[in-house]
């Protein structure tokens, strides 16, 4: 079986989890013995995952994309490729997919983006190339109570929640084209499509080859906005989701929100896990050796994450245990707020901000960690509570969070509850017991979620889809 891949993320070029969980899932696919041709909208440079055979543009020009295959440092010796699994195959096309503000940048008027550090310089506009188009969907549900839509700075925003940038729908519709450009070329069994900004793609892909589509949702405008959501992202994914033939959640949180918000029939939403790969190597039972115990928090830094919710649970940790610091790790377009909100709160030598975190250095913070923290408001998944588990480090999760269905060995909170946020990091922090036990058997718990496993329930969702038969 071989599967037209569309994602917006993928190692090294990652922002939060759906690149964790695209590199994880293709992983697990080809040790169940899938092919995957993966269509990425940013560059991949030589050197990447070795679980992957990259391909880079030769040339794109009016009638398409030239691709020449690039040769891939797999991680053995001279002339050895251990782990070289040429079934998957990373293409990229000229789109530039990226929905939130990258770590260390600024966005400028007209959508252009620029780093901080670098010197001035004209961005080049990009017309927008329309996908075809799909078959309608039932028609929308009215808009949300209180959606809207603005555009201030190059920024798309939704309310007080998700942050867009730039010419992003015109950027989707360039994505489009070029994976319908590509898919005529290819053989392959069905589209698989992950989040909203790939189901145009995977829409036009469908309509012009006549293959069955399943879309993968791995959060969606609620879990972005809240109530606030940007009709237009709303409008895609609902249209995605009823032209799939089948949609896949991260968790039953998110297929309730499917089901009920999107009008998706319940009969063709599945669910699968995300999972994680456990580290080589051992990590030490205290794995850090200093009086100031460290609190954890490690995501994007906005309105789904609660970051607010961290930090007034620090400010009640501190009036009474002061040998403690609060980690922020993130970035995101709360980052100011929150340091405003660590300032008013007296926090300032309790509370270090170390920016957006990446390979080695979130070993390296994971490592220092006592305890790590969830507070989402919403969070259709959630795969760093497993990250943390991983490395040892006990963690305490939103109850709104798909990954609560499926972990035991965890404390669990409401989002809004202070003061049992507060109390729960005391007692992880004053009773080194519960810290062990929490570390010992969040460790068992994790021999139980690979991503092989979870590839192998894709897979069988992918059989169904491609038998006529099993259709919904």
């Amino acid at each position: 079986m071989r599967v037209f891949m569309l994602g917006w993320e993928f190692p090294p070029h990652i922002s939060g989890g759906l690149g964790t969980a695209c590199y994880g899932l293709t992983k697990g696919l080809v040790e169940n013995g899938v092919q995957v041709f993966f269509v990425l909208p940013t560059a991949v440079p030589v050197g990447g995952p070795s679980h992957v055979q990259i391909r880079t543009p030769a040339s794109l020009g009016a009638e398409g994309a030239e691709y020449v295959e690039s040769i891939e440092d797999a991680g053995g010796g001279a002339g050895e490729a251990p782990y070289l699994m040429p079934q998957v195959q990373v293409v990229q096309v000229d789109a530039a997919l990226q929905p939130y503000a990258p770590p260390g940048r600024v966005l400028q008027a007209a959508g252009s983006v620029r780093s901080i550090a670098d010197k001035p310089r004209r961005s080049r506009q990009v017309k927008p190339a329309a996908a075809p188009p799909p078959a309608a969907p039932p028609p929308a549900a009215p808009p949300p109570a209180g959606s809207s839509k603005r555009i201030s700075s190059g920024l798309i925003t939704a309310g007080g929640g998700a942050h867009y940038q730039g010419d992003l729908m015109g950027q989707v519709n360039r994505y489009a084209r070029q994976a319908v450009e590509l898919a005529r070329r290819e053989e392959f069994d069905l589209i698989h499509a992950h989040d909203w900004m790939t189901y145009a793609a995977g829409m036009a892909v469908k309509a012009a080859t006549g293959k069955p589509l399943v879309v993968h949702v791995h959060s969606t405008e609620f879990d972005r906005s809240g109530e606030s959501v940007n009709q237009q992202v709303y409008d895609i994914e609902r249209a995605g989701m009823h032209a799939a033939d089948r949609v896949v959640c991260v968790s039953y949180l998110t297929r309730s929100l499917c089901i009920t918000r999107y009008g998706v029939p319940p009969e063709k939403v599945d669910v699968v896990y995300n999972a994680v790969e456990i580290p080589n190597g051992q990590f030490p039972l205290r794995p850090i050796r200093q009086n100031e115990k460290i609190v954890l928090f490690l995501g994007r830094v906005t309105m789904q994450k609660g970051p607010e919710y961290f930090l007034r649970a620090a400010r009640k940790v501190v009036d009474r245990f002061k040998s403690v610091r609060f980690v922020m790790a993130g970035s995101g377009d709360m980052i100011t707020q929150c340091i405003r909100q660590a300032a008013e709160l007296h926090l300032g030598r309790y509370v270090t901000f170390t920016g957006f975190l990446r390979g080695l250095d979130v070993d390296r913070i994971f490592a220092m960690a006592d305890l790590y923290v969830m507070p989402s408001v919403s969070e259709p998944f959630g795969i760093a509570p497993l990250e943390a588990l991983s490395r040892n480090v006990p963690a305490i999760i939103s109850k709104q969070s798909g990954v609560s269905e499926v972990l035991r060995h965890v404390l669990k909170v409401d989002f809004w509850d202070v003061d049992e946020i507060a109390n729960k990091i005391l007692a992880v922090l004053r009773h080194p017991p519960l810290q062990r036990t929490l570390r010992h058997h969040g460790a068992i718990e994790l021999r139980k979620m690979s991503w092989k496993d979870s590839a192998a329930r894709l897979k069988a969702i992918y059989h169904t889809v491609c038998n006529p038969a099993g259709r919904a």
